[in-house]
């Protein structure tokens, strides 16, 4: 028979005063469509915050399983967990949560760095989801990306976007650029790359027809991101990113979140439930906080000078 989180919580309490053997650990699977550094970090924020509220060593199980950017491994790994029967899921970017909530009717899901859990059909609403699902987004300040690369590019008229068209995320956020960047007076020239493998060719297909790239929160671009980085240094396109983490591995500069503070976000949804709170019952929450990262180096690979008051307000600069 399964506990509930809550009288697993009363067992070990008792057990410790008691002195008697441990009672069945909480346990918290948690999974992601792939991993590279931001969506790592949000997991390691996720457990950071279990071990800080008491779920730690023999009391918590903690499970992760990536789906190595292949949407039917997501759903595999969501079936497994579902028959794992876990206290919580955790689901990582948005097919991960797509896959989750799928196929879990009754167990708790909590999703993280979901850019729309709306347009991804993850929750009806934001506001108490019902159902057995909340968690956190990821969703970026549009406008305050493209006057970063504006800055860099005073005469900025198009900016190129490498995106894959079967990530929700993705598309959402695409289709954001393009409202905001219309009333900018920048046209957003968008190229298409469905797998990890396209998206050099995608890069190089923007070669020519913008001022700079940028590479949105899309799971298949940043994980192959250096060829971008490859392609706005050859041909001296300067390259921008959605997420900070991307700043280290190549690119200009970007305006995001530390998405291990985004996993502790996160981390604190997941307590509440274990608590005895209903998924459905918590508000999506708005990932808060964000840094400025400037890749000097990378910039000047890229025929771009980083601006003073750039540089006055960087949160890090990547050497």
């Amino acid at each position: 028979m399964k506990f509930s989180s809550v009288f697993k919580s009363a067992l070990v309490a008792s057990a410790i005063l008691g002195g008697m053997a441990h009672a069945e650990p909480v346990y918290v699977a948690t999974t992601a469509i792939v991993e590279h550094p931001a969506l790592d970090a949000v997991r390691d924020g996720i457990k950071e915050t279990l071990n800080e509220n008491g779920y730690k060593g023999d009391d918590l199980k903690f499970t992760y399983e990536s789906a190595q950017g292949k949407p039917d491994i997501a759903a595999q790994i969501a079936r497994k967990m579902v028959g794992d029967q876990p206290d919580v899921i955790v689901a990582i970017a948005t097919p991960s949560a797509q896959a989750a909530v799928t196929v879990s009717n009754t167990i708790p899901v909590v999703f993280s760095a979901v850019t729309d859990p709306l347009g991804a059909r993850l929750v009806p609403s934001l506001e108490k989801p019902g159902g057995n699902v909340t968690g956190l987004s990821d969703m970026a300040n549009i406008k305050e990306h493209l006057s970063l690369i504006k800055s860099f590019v005073p005469n900025l008229k198009a900016v190129g976007v490498p995106y894959n068209p079967g990530e929700a995320n993705s598309v959402s956020m695409l289709a954001q650029l393009k409202i905001v960047a219309a009333e900018m007076g920048i046209k957003i020239v968008e190229s298409s790359a469905p797998r990890t493998s396209d998206v050099m060719i995608a890069a190089k297909q923007l070669v020519g027809k913008v001022d700079a790239i940028y590479t949105p929160i899309d799971n298949t671009i940043i994980s192959a991101v250096e060829s971008v980085v490859k392609v706005g240094i050859d041909a001296q396109i300067p390259v921008f990113a959605g997420d900070t983490d991307t700043v280290a591995r190549g690119a200009v500069a970007a305006i995001g979140y530390d998405y291990f503070d985004l996993g502790r976000q996160t981390g604190e949804i997941v307590v509440r439930i274990l608590n005895g709170e209903k998924a459905g019952d918590i508000d999506v929450k708005m990932a808060k906080g964000t840094n400025l990262f400037v890749n000097p180096k990378m910039a000047k690979r890229m025929g771009v000078d980083v601006p003073d008051d750039v540089l006055a307000r960087a949160t890090q600069i990547i050497e």
